[in-house]
């Protein structure tokens, strides 16, 4: 098993660890607002899945909040001025909204110095040419990751989180992406209701075999929050829940599978721990991550 990881690939161009600023665009959802559907994914919080984002506030204000809670991560022998970091627009549906207003927006932030990467999470379904042509602008000045919400590729599952989307929609997205130079991170989630092993690593195999490749992925848990329609569908009829064990060894066999061109940016994920209901193992983030890395470490013998 021959993995990449995007920590160490950072590294390796910048010389240094990136950190992650997470940012909000001030963008809704057509999942939210009624275009496409009301409430959101199932899983979906009120946060837009951005729960640990600074506030909508001007850009300046929201990269000083982020940065004073990361920076206390960084080794103070790393001056300010020589630290980079990823501006991460996470909630929500990032490029939904006006292409005028989000294009002043992400130009703004990319041409801060500190600024080493820009990345935009959003939805297949939410990227009409206009938003692309803007998104390769921008990617002259800097690199940009899209980050797309894929979770699986079960229709029958899509459809019980009320993705809102087909499949063909992901595979033209990625397509038009692609076509254009932009770097593609694909959000897979893993113990979603009623999925078996099987169907996890089949989303998996889909993503190693396509053409074009997503450049990277993001294997994220499944959490149950407080106020989320999941949470409604678990109190009344609870679905499995993954231990830690077994959710380590389905890992394992997802980075088995996956080609060492997509480089990995996540094997977990963090749900806040006052809205977390299940699993509860996942609030210890420590102990989660040193069980997963030993066990990937054992599988790369």
């Amino acid at each position: 098993m021959q993995i990449r990881t995007i920590s160490e690939e950072l590294k390796k161009e910048y010389g240094q660890k990136i950190y992650k600023l997470s940012l909000s665009s001030g963008c809704s959802c057509p999942n939210r607002d009624g275009t496409i559907g009301t409430g959101g994914c199932t899983f979906c919080s009120e946060g837009g899945s951005g729960d640990f984002a600074a506030p909508f506030l001007p850009i300046d204000e929201q990269i000083r909040l982020a940065r004073a809670r990361v920076d206390r991560k960084i080794p103070a022998s790393i001056p300010e001025e020589k630290r980079r970091y990823i501006a991460y627009f996470q909630s929500y549906t990032n490029t939904y909204g006006d292409p005028a207003r989000l294009r002043d927006l992400y130009m703004e932030t990319i041409k801060r110095p500190e600024i080493a990467v820009l990345s935009i999470g959003t939805r297949p379904d939410c990227l009409p040419d206009e938003i692309i042509r803007m998104l390769t602008e921008l990617s002259l000045i800097k690199p940009v990751w899209v980050e797309l919400g894929l979770q699986t590729i079960h229709e029958k599952t899509a459809q019980r989180i009320h993705r809102g989307y087909a499949l063909p929609v992901f595979e033209e997205a990625m397509r038009k992406l692609k076509a254009v130079g932009l770097k593609v991170i694909v959000h897979v989630i893993l113990g979603l209701p009623l999925e078996s092993h099987e169907d996890m690593y089949e989303t998996v195999r889909y993503l190693s075999d396509m053409q074009p490749k997503p450049d990277g992925i993001k294997l994220q848990l499944l959490h149950v929050l407080k106020g989320t329609k999941l949470a409604g569908e678990y109190e009344k009829t609870p679905f499995h829940i993954m231990t830690l064990e077994e959710y380590t060894e389905v890992i394992v066999h997802c980075l088995q599978i996956l080609p060492p061109e997509i480089v990995i940016h996540r094997i977990t994920g963090d749900g806040p721990k006052k809205l977390l209901i299940e699993p509860q193992w996942s609030a210890d983030k420590k102990k989660v991550l040193n069980t997963l890395n030993r066990a990937i470490r054992d599988a790369e013998r």
